[in-house]
């Protein structure tokens, strides 16, 4: 079934509809039959894949870090990653906003960051929420469709462990940052302008990868999750990660926000991906493990040491 874009709905009058009119004028085509209580959505060949995501001041990031619009481009980012890791390509983005008046002024730069990210992703902007609050937030729903949707429970013994990309900007730029120091030039930008991999996602899928997440509470822990889902252990070799200028293999390990995906690929299928890889994109993808039985104690976590990011752990500088 086809679906043809409305024109938006008419709108009241009042300082909310005004800001929520702004945003529409700055995303101009990109937002779609906004105004209606719900999105109605096209029906879509393969597999429907959904997820949401929420970017929080002082805890992802502060403001003095980085510019409201790279703010927008890391929450449309780190939400889009995750259909990536499903490898779904994008199509439908929800966008709530809790706004302080602090930021009442920043808001369309916010807009215009996200607005950045959604276009390149061939995705549109078909609803939301707008609220005051004291803290500011945003939450972006996303959807996507897959042709063959990749979880995190799929990993066999036997198969070789992947990652795309260059390691350990983000957590690099953190450290910086809680030093009082600024950054290097290439750790800020992976930090600030993150760029999902939703074609490599797609490419993963369908070489058969039997795992996929993407890198947002850091290696270790990552290779953690998929290690528990799929009943299996991943042995990570440090030695083999693909690191960032000036960083070293263990803060590598442990850096998040990175929206590199971590995959696990049959081992007989590997020697062609990686062929059909350099012939295709520019971004390298690593071997860093292998995929090996728990041992007797049932254990999954990849390797002893230091864990990644963890909502509710203890307190910790914001990232």
């Amino acid at each position: 079934m086809s679906h043809t874009p409305r024109p938006h709905q008419a709108m009241g009058a009042g300082a909310e509809f005004d800001t929520i009119r702004g945003l529409m004028a700055r995303w101009g085509d990109l937002a779609v039959d906004i105004g209606d209580d719900a999105a109605v959505l096209p029906d879509s060949p393969g597999v429907r894949v959904i997820s949401t995501d929420a970017c929080v001041e002082e805890v992802h990031f502060r403001r003095a870090w980085i510019s409201a619009r790279e703010v927008g481009t890391r929450a449309a980012a780190a939400a889009l990653s995750d259909l990536a890791a499903m490898g779904a390509r994008p199509e439908s983005v929800l966008i709530a906003f809790m706004v302080p008046e602090a930021w009442r002024d920043a808001l369309g730069d916010v807009a215009d960051g996200m607005g950045e990210v959604i276009r390149a992703a061939g995705a549109r902007i078909v609803g939301g929420n707008l609220t005051r609050g004291s803290v500011f937030s945003v939450t972006t729903t996303v959807l996507g469709v897959a042709n063959r949707a990749v979880g995190r429970h799929g990993a066999q013994v036997g198969d070789v462990v992947v990652v795309t990309g260059l390691l350990g900007g983000p957590g690099a730029a953190l450290e910086a940052w809680n030093r009082g120091e600024s950054p290097t030039a290439w750790a800020r930008g992976r930090f600030a302008a993150p760029v999902p991999r939703w074609a490599e996602g797609a490419a993963l899928a369908a070489a058969g990868a039997t795992a996929m997440i993407d890198v947002s509470d850091g290696v270790l822990a990552d290779a953690g999750h998929v290690a528990a889902a799929s009943g299996v252990q991943l042995r990570l070799d440090p030695a083999r990660l693909p690191l960032g200028p000036g960083i070293e293999a263990a803060n590598a390990m442990q850096s998040g926000e990175e929206y590199e995906l971590l995959a696990t690929v049959p081992a007989n299928r590997y020697d062609r991906l990686a062929a059909g890889w350099r012939a295709t994109f520019a971004v390298p993808l690593t071997v860093i493990g292998t995929v090996v039985a728990c041992p007797p104690t049932g254990a999954t976590r990849p390797a002893e040491g230091a864990q990644g990011f963890d909502h509710f752990a203890p307190p910790s500088p914001p990232r």
